[in-house]
């Protein structure tokens, strides 16, 4: 074989290496503009005209920079003391500056410089709004993570359970009004399983004792979710009326208080061993951990799969010529039947098309950090001085399509993380970051999920929010014989202790 020292003269000594340039010092590129007339016309372009993708993209173009100063909604007129005025981070490198601690700090800049008014969350400053320097932060995130680490034994289990409910619905549903009637939507089916899977692996706690939480609770959180984040959301389907009703001021907790308190009460009542675990163990008072655990339910768990899971059925019903390289893997992984984080860990394809579907698609697009003293912030190509108090924001769509990190950015490219082992190339979340203690849970999770429909069925088709086919999976067993059920040769395995 041919090396480099075969097709020149060997050196004396071996060269020095080549060192990447020295990014160039700069500053921040962009303006805010005139007061008023700046951040309502970024609003509108952000919301109306360009959308918060193209915003993004058209500033880049711009400003030949992927680091720049700009106005982020919500903003006028009815927004008093809330600043839109942001350095924008849109780079790989630049974006991971975000997460970390020594740098920014989080206080109440979950969704920006805006934050709903705390009595969407029981009069209590929950832990995505706390800073890691405040001591409560430490004692809910311990909780939220000794949580995840005691339902990882029923995780699995809980799920398919919910799965075949759900899924047993939907197929009776198509077997009964065939194709007259149209296809099925999924959103509300998958929203009911949500909410009881996730009581019961969070909470400890089965809606089914509750006939109006069981029925109509995913409808609760779906409002309660609606008003506190309506502001700083973008659907623009019917302008200019989404910039009069939805973007212009935000909406009061009366609207939604008696269902809140509804779902307080099924917390208090049926989560009782998980909150008092908070209050003995990790020094919580009772309101803290009802108020908490409510949060972590419907904001961080359902509120995500909720956005999360239906991107992904949309890239199983796009990437159709993909299923049956998947369907594959899935059975030749699950020829004993065994559906654990353990077999889906070995799902290679499988995997890489959840993180890919992340990449392109991320439940939470938008990242907010504020300066905690003065430091240089470096991007791809050139070093920024930020200054303390400065808002940075950073744009998971926009960042996550960094030419300079993923080829081909914008393709979907099912097996692009294929064979890789560390796809998120850090330690795992702790009380003392702001990583979302269900990191590598929620990837997991997806993949149980696909992994499940491709055990299930041996053909799918997805359109525009709606089943419009499915066929079951051939089987010898006998349509009532329970062994062919998902979960029915389901077993713990050592690694869900720490999954």
């Amino acid at each position: 074989m041919l090396s480099m020292s075969s097709m020149s003269v060997t050196p004396l000594s071996p060269p020095p290496p080549q060192s990447p340039p020295t990014p160039q010092r700069t500053a921040v590129p962009g303006s805010y503009g005139w007061p008023v007339i700046g951040p309502l016309s970024d609003r509108l372009q952000y919301f109306w005209f360009q959308g918060p993708t193209k915003f993004f993209q058209k500033r880049i173009e711009k400003y030949n920079s992927t680091v720049f100063r700009t106005n982020v909604p919500p903003a006028f007129p009815f927004f008093a003391g809330v600043n839109p005025n942001v350095v924008a981070v849109l780079d790989v490198k630049s974006f991971s500056h975000l997460f970390d601690m020594e740098l920014v700090e989080k206080t109440n800049v979950l969704v920006g410089d805006f934050m709903p008014s705390v009595k969407f969350t029981g009069g209590l400053r929950v832990c995505p709004y706390l800073d890691t320097s405040e001591p409560k932060h430490a004692q809910v995130k311990d909780f939220t993570l000794d949580i995840l680490k005691r339902s990882s034994t029923i995780w699995v289990p809980s799920m398919v359970t919910s799965l075949d409910t759900m899924w047993d619905s939907i197929d009776s549903q198509l077997s009964t009004t065939g194709a007259a009637v149209g296809p099925i939507g999924y959103i509300l089916p998958l929203q009911q399983f949500l909410l009881t899977f996730l009581s019961r692996t969070i909470l400890g706690a089965e809606t089914s004792a509750v006939p109006e939480i069981e029925n109509s609770g995913h409808i609760m959180l779906d409002k309660w979710l609606a008003l506190q984040l309506l502001p700083t959301v973008s659907i623009n389907i019917l302008q200019p009326l989404e910039e009069i009703f939805l973007h212009s001021f935000s909406y009061p907790f009366w609207l939604v208080k008696s269902d809140y308190k509804k779902l307080e009460n099924f917390v208090k009542n049926e989560a009782g061993e998980t909150v008092k675990r908070a209050e003995t163990e990790f020094s919580l008072t009772e309101e803290e951990a009802i108020h908490n655990l409510l949060f972590i339910l419907g904001f961080n768990a359902f509120g995500g799969f909720s956005i999360f899971f239906p991107t992904l059925l949309t890239s199983l019903g796009d990437q159709k010529s993909v299923h049956d390289e998947l369907r594959k893997e899935v059975r030749e992984k699950l020829s004993n039947n065994v559906l654990s984080f353990e077999t889906v860990r070995e799902m290679d394809l499988i995997n890489s098309f959840v993180y890919e579907t992340l990449r392109l698609n991320p439940p939470v697009p938008s990242q907010f950090g504020r300066a905690r003293r003065d430091f240089d912030l470096s991007s791809h190509n050139a070093v920024f001085e930020i200054k303390k108090g400065e808002l940075l924001c950073g744009y998971q769509p926009v960042v996550m399509r960094d030419p300079k990190i993923f080829e081909n950015p914008e393709d979907f490219v099912y097996d692009r993380f294929s064979k890789k082992k560390e796809v998120s190339g850090s330690q795992g979340p702790s009380a003392s970051d702001k990583q979302c203690a269900a990191r590598d849970t929620v990837p997991m999770t997806a993949a149980v999920f696909l992994a499940y429909l491709f055990q299930r069925y041996d053909n799918i088709d997805i359109s525009s929010g709606s089943i419009t086919a499915l066929q079951k999976a051939k089987s010898s067993c006998s349509d009532f014989d329970d062994t062919c059920r998902p979960d029915a040769h389901f077993k713990q395995t050592p690694d869900m202790q720490n999954f």
